[in-house]
């Protein structure tokens, strides 16, 4: 399925400012990143971790997002001791090896970790060492990060009428993983701010959210309604001949 793009538009409707819009020649070429989304189930219904991107950032200034990143250097040479689900591998490899499989996974645990202050993992013995900072200030919590407990939901590639260009994969993970208080802060990294923990009705009707956010947020509440397993396809949504293209992951 496809729709054709009008940026004109897009700009008059709020969802794209003139600022995040490129100029003239090729497309910016997208850098892999990865979000998570943490889902909590204590209540009476579920809620995941959202924050404000601050007003100065110049991608997707003000909106709602999961906590997330570019993949860094650093998470291809990190090696956890439990590693993804088959299926979940099998998934990821369909656009890439399974070493960026994999750091795609760290990108998002060490992402949340740095916007959040949450730590996905599990404390084990010995705790891997690294000379990577950030990886250093996530391990320093005697905490390794676990990716056999990562679902792959969803795949987007930002649109090439963007001057700021991610190939995204999405990311759940159950906030029982989280180590230590799980908790809202009212600030987060500078990047993120004013994170709350918001049930998915809630977070259906915010306004400050990104389209692909709130597709994810459907296929996210489509598979805790109808249960879900590592093997469950999700969305592909990219940019084909000038319309969105939505496939499957």
């Amino acid at each position: 399925m496809s729709k054709k793009m009008n940026t004109d538009a897009l700009v008059d409707t709020g969802y794209v400012s003139k600022s995040e819009l490129r100029g003239k020649g090729r497309a910016v070429r997208p850098r892999d990143a990865a979000t998570l989304m943490i889902v909590r189930d204590d209540g009476a219904e579920p809620r995941v971790l959202l924050g404000q991107r601050s007003a100065t950032h110049k991608f997707m200034p003000n909106k709602f997002v999961f906590p997330g990143g570019k993949v860094d250097r650093a998470d291809s040479r990190i090696k956890p001791p439990h590693d993804l689900h088959p299926d979940v591998m099998r998934r990821l490899c369909k656009g890439c090896s399974e070493s960026k499989a994999r750091a795609l996974a760290l990108a998002a645990i060490r992402e949340t970790y740095e916007e959040t202050g949450l730590v996905v993992g599990e404390p084990e013995s010995p705790t891997l060492r690294t000379r990577s900072r950030s990886w250093a200030e996530f391990l320093q919590h005697d905490v390794n990060p676990r990716l056999d407990v990562l679902h792959y939901v969803a795949r987007a590639i930002t649109p090439p009428y963007r001057n700021r260009r991610f190939d995204a994969r999405f990311f759940m993970v159950d906030a029982k993983h989280i180590q230590g208080e799980v908790h809202e802060r009212p600030e987060g990294s500078g990047e993120l701010l004013g994170l709350h923990w918001i049930t998915l009705s809630r977070a259906q009707k915010m306004e400050q959210l990104p389209n692909i956010t709130r597709a994810v947020l459907g296929e996210l509440e489509r598979r805790l309604s109808e249960g879900h397993e590592p093997s469950t396809e999700g969305p592909f949504v990219y940019t084909r001949h000038g319309k969105s293209v939505f496939d499957s992951a």
